[in-house]
């Protein structure tokens, strides 16, 4: 008897949890189609969501909830106590949004909504991202009241309960402040346009398609990795979940070829983690930094182009050299897809992403583009009948696509109480004379410390929160000594992705890690090597902002060439590989050639690509003469 009410109990409480994901998609869905609601409300509601779905789905200690665990108690009580608090904004969301900040006092009521609001969303950060994302807001909000107590350069004059509470809970430059604006709006309406593209088995296509294209070259699985989490990756904004998608395919392929398992998994983590490089969605990272640029969507998008390309390709060039150095081949065409057969069965799958691109590019909003690529995925499945988007995988994308938006809508709203500090106290104006004290207005020594703080506030935290921070701490301290905004922020974003395969806490390294059964420390070192190119792009593209299509046609032209030799230089200085195994002067000579490209200007150029001239003639001559010299040996 007891076993069968349990098994109701859980049967009732899985049924409420796609009940509120459903009305989390259904009311995006909504704002998609009719237009968004005024801000407060918009961004409350969308939080709200998030944080009973984290409750309904998470255990205290951060597992997600198994279809045979109990709820506790007190997480029900948590779910009335956020009822209570955000849904108090969201109800009085006209009245908070037409009010005078700090002149109209708060009433008691307020002020303890406000505090048990900061405090769940902490709780439902920690539940879904870990301790790190919480600990920094908690420190932050601590040194709100403690600012009179700190040595000059931190000191502020401290603010009471109220006003604290006033600007983290009842204006937008707390919670409800852009990222959050950004989370309601563009980035959930692409995760639900992405869960219905999976549902679709849209994935199973571009896999098995790169596989086809790629799996027969020498090294293709690991290149195969490449281009498919390259794909993936732009539409999960997640680099762990890119991993263990593609992953699981690919890994296993790479290690039957004869990679070893750190290697395999290293070449996943990199592979996965650059997907939020990719245009046109970026993970949908490029909403974000459009809000705080002030740049439309696209020209972000079109800025990414080349440091996504130049990512991707020295991981190629890195997988390819390492392939020829241990002297792998492909796989046989038998094992492989057929690259025709896939191409007519999933071609329909590229018409959702051209529809989105297509309207984003007409000037459309985000949103609206998202519902018409959704519109699109839909119809399209109806090309195969294994594809088909049923009346039940529709409801299952939508419940999928507003769980997926979780952890992103608490990441943001959290990020929101970092900034709403930083500018109530005025701690970024404060950090960024300090990285500029230090650096004394060096602009390679100021990127140095700004990459750093970068890859430490990343992390074990999301790249959007990463991102969000790090725009509001360090990007002032760039621009003030000359950096283009746009340059600025593409190289904190660049540096808040690359944490993710940076040690000690390389996250997607781990997860590969785990799929390929390797040492998740060494298969982070490995991937750090592996993308050795990733941390010399962003300062590429800073001393020459024609990478990010900024400029004439022939200067951006030029910058592209010579940073793409770059990076094949820097490929083969690493790898130690080139046309053949090549010496320790052949690998100077190399590394020189790479250095002298990430400089832009006439005489860096001609140097670094006199350099590597003379690189590949080493290499071609001496390889020619040892032919030459074996040849002369087995016919004596």
């Amino acid at each position: 008897m007891e076993n069968a009410e349990s098994s109701n109990n859980l049967k009732l409480l899985m049924r409420i949890t796609t009940l509120v994901a459903l009305c989390m998609a259904a009311f995006h869905i909504y704002t998609g189609v009719f237009g968004v609601f005024e801000s407060v409300f918009q961004r409350s509601l969308h939080v709200l969501f998030a944080l009973v779905l984290v409750f309904l789905m998470y255990t205290p200690s951060g597992a997600k909830r198994e279809d045979n665990s109990k709820m506790a108690w007190f997480d029900y009580f948590l779910i009335f106590l956020v009822l209570i608090s955000v849904g108090y904004v969201t109800l009085n969301s006209s009245t908070i949004a037409s009010r005078y900040a700090y002149v109209t006092p708060l009433t008691g009521y307020e002020i303890f909504a406000g505090v048990i609001g900061v405090v769940l969303l902490l709780e439902a950060t920690r539940r879904t991202m870990g301790l790190a994302l919480p600990l920094i807001a908690t420190v932050f909000i601590g040194y709100v009241f403690v600012g009179d107590y700190l040595p000059s350069i931190l000191r502020h004059q401290g603010f009471s309960v109220m006003w604290t509470v006033d600007q983290l809970f009842y204006t937008t430059e707390g919670v409800w402040g852009i990222p959050a604006g950004v989370s309601a709006t563009f980035i959930v309406m692409f995760i639900i346009f992405a869960a219905f593209l999976d549902k679709s088995r849209a994935g199973d296509f571009f896999i098995n398609l790169s596989l086809a294209m790629l799996g027969k070259a020498r090294g293709g699985p690991a290149k195969a990795a490449i281009f498919a989490s390259g794909v993936m990756g732009t539409i999960s904004g997640s680099a762990v979940a890119n991993v263990v998608t593609t992953g699981t395919f690919t890994i296993p392929l790479m290690k039957k070829l004869g990679y070893r398992p750190t290697f395999a998994a290293a070449v996943e983590s990199v592979a996965s983690s650059g997907g939020q490089l990719m245009p046109p969605i970026m993970g949908a990272a490029a909403f974000i930094i459009a809000e705080f640029t002030g740049v439309h969507y696209v020209k972000v998008a079109l800025a990414a182009v080349i440091p996504a390309l130049l990512y991707y390709m020295s991981v190629y060039f890195m997988v390819h050299f390492e392939a020829l150095r241990i002297g792998l081949v492909g796989l046989p065409k038998s094992e492989l897809p057929d690259f025709k057969k896939t191409l007519i069965n999933g071609i329909h799958f590229t018409i959702p992403l051209i529809i989105l691109v297509y309207f984003l590019m007409q000037g459309y909003s985000p949103m609206k583009a998202g519902i018409y690529g959704i519109l699109a995925t839909i119809l399209v499945s109806y090309v195969r009948k294994n594809t088909w988007l049923t009346p039940g995988k529709i409801i299952s994308a939508l419940e999928a696509g507003a769980k997926g938006a979780v952890e992103v809508a608490i990441a943001c709203a959290t990020a929101g109480v970092v900034i709403g500090v930083l500018t109530l106290t005025g701690l970024g104006m404060r950090f960024n004379s300090v990285i500029l004290a230090v650096a004394g207005e060096n602009l390679l020594l100021t990127l140095f410390l700004t990459m750093c703080t970068s890859i430490v506030l990343g992390m074990g935290l999301p790249t959007v929160a990463a991102y969000i921070i790090q725009a509001a701490l360090t990007v002032p301290a760039l621009t003030n000594l000359g950096v283009e905004p746009l340059a600025a922020h593409m190289f904190i974003f660049y540096f808040a992705i690359i944490s993710a395969i940076t040690p000690p806490v390389a996250l997607a390294a781990y997860a590969a890690g785990g799929v390929a059964g390797s040492d998740p420390m060494k298969t982070a070192f490995q991937a750090c090597r592996l993308g050795i190119a990733a941390f010399i792009v962003p300062y590429m593209f800073v001393y020459a902002p024609s990478l990010l299509a900024i400029g004439e046609s022939t200067e951006i032209a030029l910058a592209t060439v010579t940073a793409l030799i770059g990076v094949l230089a820097l490929a083969a200085a690493s790898v130690g590989y080139f046309i053949r195994k090549a010496n320790v002067i052949e690998r100077i000579v190399f590394l020189c050639a790479a250095l002298t490209l990430i400089k832009p200007g006439i005489m860096t150029d001609i140097i670094g690509l006199g350099l590597f001239a003379l690189g590949f003639f080493m290499q071609k001559f001496l390889f020619k003469q040892e032919a030459k010299t074996d040849e002369l040996n087995s016919n004596s």
